[in-house]
């Protein structure tokens, strides 16, 4: 079944008064860049092994890295109020 565009609902607005700023949308990605970096200097300075490496790899990694990416999105997509 095709729907024409003139069918679908628009999206509803999301009421920005409750995001974050730009200017705690900047910390947040300066915060999770430098926890990376510290993330790797751990595991560069001392080797983990065994499963360790997947709590402090991954899940540090997955913490940092995609808080990252979500605040460098809305700051680049400018969804953020002023």
């Amino acid at each position: 079944m095709l729907v024409r565009m003139a069918d679908r609902r628009p999206r509803p607005q999301i009421d920005k008064k409750f995001a974050p700023t730009r200017r705690e949308l900047k910390f947040r990605l300066a915060f999770s860049l430098f926890g990376s970096a510290l993330v790797v200097v751990a595991l560069l300075r001392a080797p983990v092994m065994g499963l360790a490496i997947v709590e402090v790899g991954l899940l540090a990694g997955a913490f940092f890295g995609g808080t990252a990416l979500w605040a460098s999105w809305k700051l680049w997509q400018r969804d953020h109020p002023e």
